[in-house]
C-alpha cells in the first residue's frame, strides 16, 4: 500500500478501486459474522471459489466475505449482485445450487434481500456499507470513502478544530452512559504528558 501524502492521492486511489469494482460482472457477498462462521460459512466460501474455478469464472465473479448481515438464524448467508439475490442456510455442498429464503408465514420463496420482512423495515446506518466491505481488505474501505476525514485532518486541520467538529456532531458512546465523545477527546487532549493512549472497545454485543 503506497503512502498517502495528500487528499488527492486518496481520491485517485479510491477512483481506481471503484473502477476495478465496476469491471467485475458479479459479486457473491458471503457473511463472515460469528453466527455464520459457526454454521460453516468459511467452508461455503471455499466451495464457492472452487466451483467458480471449475467453471472458469474466478476472474468475472468476485467473492467478498463481510461482517455480520444480522439475520443470523438464516446463516450461512450470501447475496448475489447484481440482482440483490438472497441465499440462506448454505452448506459447502450447495455451492452449485440456488437456495432462496422461504417466508415462514406464506411459505413462498423470496428472491431478493429487499423483499424479506426482516430487512424490508430496516433503515441501516452503521451497517449501510456492510456488503461492500471485506474487513480484511483496506482497499474496500477506501473505495467507499474510508479515511477521507483522516486525510483531511492530516493536511492542515488542527487538533482543536477536530475536537470542535466532534462536539458539534453530537457523537456519543454507545454504552449505557452515552458519554459525549467530544468530552472524552477534550480530556485526553488537555491531559499532561506527551505520550497518551486511546482505548477503543469495538464489541459490546451485536454485531459481533
Amino acid at each position: 500500500m503506497p503512502e498517502l501524502s495528500a487528499i488527492s492521492d486518496l481520491n485517485a486511489l479510491r477512483e481506481r478501486l471503484v473502477n476495478e469494482r465496476k469491471a467485475v460482472q458479479a459479486t457473491i457477498t458471503m457473511c463472515g459474522g460469528t453466527g455464520c462462521q459457526a454454521s460453516r460459512s468459511l467452508e461455503v466460501v471455499d466451495s464457492v471459489k472452487e466451483e467458480l474455478a471449475k467453471q472458469g469464472l474466478e476472474d468475472s465473479v468476485h467473492v467478498r466475505v463481510t461482517g455480520c448481515h444480522g439475520f443470523c438464524e438464516q446463516g450461512p448467508i450470501a447475496v448475489l449482485e447484481p440482482g440483490n439475490i438472497f441465499y440462506c442456510r448454505l452448506q459447502p455442498e450447495d455451492a452449485g445450487e440456488r437456495l432462496l429464503y422461504t417466508d415462514p408465514v406464506s411459505g413462498k420463496k423470496v428472491q431478493t434481500e429487499a423483499e424479506i420482512p426482516f430487512y424490508k423495515a430496516q433503515d441501516r446506518h452503521l451497517l449501510a456499507q456492510n456488503r461492500l466491505l471485506d474487513p480484511c481488505r483496506i482497499e474496500d474501505y477506501i473505495a467507499v470513502g474510508g479515511y477521507s476525514a483522516l486525510a483531511k485532518t492530516l493536511n492542515g486541520v488542527t487538533s482543536e478544530e477536530v475536537i470542535r467538529e466532534i462536539k458539534i456532531s453530537g457523537l456519543r458512546g454507545r454504552g449505557g452512559g452515552g458519554f459525549p465523545t467530544g468530552r472524552k477527546w477534550t480530556e485526553c487532549y488537555e491531559a499532561p504528558g506527551d505520550e497518551k493512549y486511546v482505548i477503543c472497545n469495538a464489541d459490546e454485543g451485536d454485531p459481533g
